[in-house]
Order: C-alpha cells, then sequence, then structure tokens
C-alpha cells in the first residue's frame, strides 16, 4: 500500500495494448462517420473533405496560421468578428504541419485533429479504466465516439486538441502527477476558453489535498485500492458498483510526509493557468482593452456569458408553432438530459477534479448568450458525463453491447453527415 502523491508510479506496461480495444473501436466509428459523410456529400454534389476543413471555423483557424492576427470581418449591423477569438495552439500547429511538410495549413489541421482525436479517445480511457475498470473505459470512449456530434472530432477544430489535452491533464491529476497536469492544462488554455474548465480542475484538486493536510485527514491506496464502503454484496472485494476505485474526493489521496509532493502541486497549480492567462493578457495589450479586451473581442461576436438567459429565450421561442415546438421539446430533453448525468456523477462520487471540470465545462456551453446550435458540439468535450452511462453499459452482455452500439454509431453518422451538408456551421 501506498500514498499516490509521492507520485504515481510509472505506467503499466503494455498501456497501448490495454487501450487498443478502445482505441480500435473509436477508430472504427470514426471512419463510418467519415465514409457516411463522403457519401452523402457525393450525392449532394459537395466535397466532404472540404466541410471538414475549409468551412466555418476552420477557416478562421487556417487564417491565423497563414496570416497570424489581426484579420476581422465587419458586419452591416455593426458588429466585427475577431480572428482574435479563437485560441492560437491549434493554428501552431497548423503551421508547424505545413512548415515540416508538404500538407497546407488546412490539410494539417486536419491530420492534427484526427490524430489529437484518437490521443482524446486514449485519455477517455485512461481516465475511465483507472476509476471503474477496463470495460468501462472502452464503452466511454465509444459513447464519445457515438455522440451526435462526433463528426466534429474528425474536423479541422480544436474540440479533438482540446479534450485530448484535458483528459490527459485530468489522468495526470488523478494519478497525483501534478506537473504534468499543470503543463497539459496550460497548453489546453492555449487551445479553447473552456481551458478554463481544465484550469479550475488542477486547482479544485490542489486546493483539496492542501486542506486536507491541514484537517490531518489521510487515506491508504493507489487510487484503484477499495474505497471506505468496503466489500461488495456478497462479500467480494471492491467498490460498490457504479463508484470509482478511489477514496479521495480529488482522486489523489494526500500524502504530507511525501518530499517534494508539495512542491510539485505547487508548481502544477501555478503552471496551470499561464496559457489562457498569457493569451487573454495579450489580446487584451493588442487590442488596447486591458484585462477586457477579450471579453471585448468576444462581445464583438455577440459571445457572452449571461447565466443561460439568452438560451432560454431561444428555447422559449420554440414554443411559438408548430412544428418548431417539436425542436422546443427536444431542447428542453436535452439540457435535462445534461443536468440529470452530472447529478448522477456526484451522487456517484466522480473525483473532485473531473465534477468541477465537468460543471464548469457544461455552464459555460449552456449558459453562452450565443450561437445556440453550437451548444451539442461545446458540451462534447464533458466526457466525464459519460461515465455514469459507461459504468452501466459494461455490465452488458458483448454482443447486446455491440449490437446497440453500433446501431448508434450508424445514426450519429448518418445524423452527422446531414448536419455537415445542412446550411448552418455546427
Amino acid at each position: 500500500m501506498n500514498d499516490l502523491e509521492t507520485r504515481a508510479p510509472a505506467a503499466r506496461p503494455g498501456a497501448l495494448r490495454r487501450a487498443a480495444p478502445a482505441l480500435l473501436g473509436y477508430a472504427a466509428v470514426r471512419a463510418l462517420g467519415l465514409v457516411v459523410l463522403a457519401l452523402w456529400s457525393e450525392a449532394r454534389g459537395k466535397s466532404a473533405y472540404t466541410l471538414l476543413t475549409a468551412r466555418w471555423d476552420s477557416l478562421w483557424y487556417t487564417r491565423v496560421a497563414e496570416l497570424g492576427y489581426g484579420y476581422e470581418v465587419r458586419l452591416p449591423n455593426g458588429d466585427v468578428h475577431s480572428n482574435l477569438a479563437f485560441f492560437p495552439l491549434l493554428p501552431w500547429l497548423e503551421r508547424l504541419a505545413a512548415a515540416v511538410s508538404p500538407l497546407s495549413y488546412a490539410d494539417g489541421g486536419f491530420v492534427v485533429s484526427l490524430l489529437a482525436s484518437l490521443a482524446a479517445a486514449w485519455g477517455i480511457f485512461a481516465v475511465a479504466d483507472r476509476l471503474y475498470g477496463r470495460r468501462a473505459g472502452v464503452c466511454a470512449v465509444l459513447l464519445w465516439a457515438v455522440l451526435p456530434v462526433g463528426i466534429v472530432q474528425s474536423m479541422a477544430y480544436s474540440e479533438s486538441l482540446f479534450t485530448a489535452l484535458a483528459a490527459w491533464a485530468l489522468y495526470a491529476v488523478l494519478t497525483g502527477r501534478w506537473v504534468t497536469a499543470g503543463l497539459l492544462a496550460g497548453l489546453a488554455g492555449l487551445t479553447r476558453p473552456v481551458g478554463l474548465a481544465v484550469v479550475a480542475a488542477v486547482w479544485a484538486a490542489g486546493v483539496a489535498a492542501f486542506l486536507r493536510e491541514r484537517s490531518g485527514s489521510s487515506f491508504v491506496g493507489d487510487g484503484s485500492a477499495v474505497p471506505a464502503g468496503g466489500a461488495r454484496d456478497g462479500g467480494h472485494a471492491g467498490p460498490p458498483s457504479g463508484a470509482p476505485r478511489t477514496g479521495a474526493p480529488d482522486g489523489a489521496p494526500p500524502s504530507p510526509h511525501a518530499p517534494g509532493v508539495r512542491l510539485r502541486r505547487v508548481v502544477g497549480m501555478l503552471l496551470a493557468p499561464l496559457g489562457a492567462a498569457g493569451y487573454v493578457l495579450w489580446v487584451g495589450d493588442r487590442t488596447g482593452g486591458g484585462l477586457l479586451g477579450y471579453l471585448d473581442v468576444q462581445a464583438g461576436w455577440r459571445n457572452g456569458f449571461d447565466g443561460g438567459y439568452a438560451f432560454a429565450l431561444f428555447v422559449a421561442g420554440r414554443f411559438t408553432s408548430f412544428p418548431s415546438a417539436l425542436a422546443g421539446v427536444a431542447l428542453v430533453v436535452g439540457v435535462a438530459l445534461v443536468v440529470w448525468l452530472y447529478v448522477l456523477c456526484v451522487r456517484r462520487g466522480q473525483p473532485l477534479p473531473l465534477l468541477v471540470y465537468a460543471g464548469t465545462v457544461t455552464a459555460l456551453a449552456l449558459c453562452a448568450s450565443s450561437y445556440f446550435g453550437s451548444k451539442p458540439r461545446l458540451l462534447m468535450p464533458a466526457f466525464p458525463l459519460l461515465l455514469p452511462l459507461a459504468v452501466a453499459l459494461a455490465r452488458a452482455r458483448t454482443r447486446l453491447l455491440a449490437a446497440g452500439l453500433g446501431a448508434v454509431a450508424a445514426g450519429s453518422a448518418a445524423y452527422g453527415a446531414f448536419w455537415l451538408n445542412g446550411s448552418g456551421p455546427p
């Protein structure tokens, strides 16, 4: 028995082999989505590759990669769409790919997203496997793959890159690798505004660890030991059904006497906000808006945080006629499902950093004041919400599970093709 925060042991041998079923299943789902998109787009006389790499946000990212910041579009209503709204890590990687290969910036964005989506799948598996076991890890990855908006994971967007960084940062926190967690959180903060959620998770876990040390509480285990609840019904050792295999509220049990632990934790916490803070301060200096400069840029896109008021008005507006009322019902059900899943995560004792991360991502997505059609995409990085479902599915028989997820994957592929071939941005 040992304390997790003394520094997590090296990764288990064969980690890639252990994750292989999840990664292969994920690749199969994404391949199905791309094939269906290609066939659907061909039938409509469109290019699937253009839809994936050269429309909507992907155009803004490639323009940043090619020309840098400073481009803006002034609309007739007075709105100013500035490319300063787009965080720089993905454009930097697109520029790097174009510099070291014959790929264009758009090609580079597509390759980065494909690789990042696999890294995200592996990170999701690592978190779920550590907390609930290998089978639940596979189910969590497949659930993330078959989300209705899963096609975005293959687009030259920043969602896959952000989710990869967030998942591995959370895994680093769960395994006591504080400096790694801080570095990954910093990179996540250079990827999307919601990088704040990763920073909040690292800080919540760190503060909780300091508070436990001051209170003198202790926990013995390695993060996969039997929790305080004891044996399962029937006398079998192991955590209760659906409970994480960790006894600490933040996933990293305290070890106040371990040399260097506090220092590494402090360093990780200090590193975590540097990416987001650095970019926001740079934008403020460039625009002359100071600390609020980035908010001014977002306001030019009519985007902000209003506690969900504008979204509530948007949903209410769907009930003024038929059949738009059906869309209103779907939106209400969707929001209720998201809230229910989060409540379930809390009730099942999910580790604190996951709860903070998922809660922050969800709040920022649902309470943003614009781009209502993009909210499902903005919720996609909140993968901890899927863990209770993954645990439940892990108990199902393999044939039934494969058939059910296969059918959902087919539906997700068809919806993704329909969605990208539609008129609006995802």
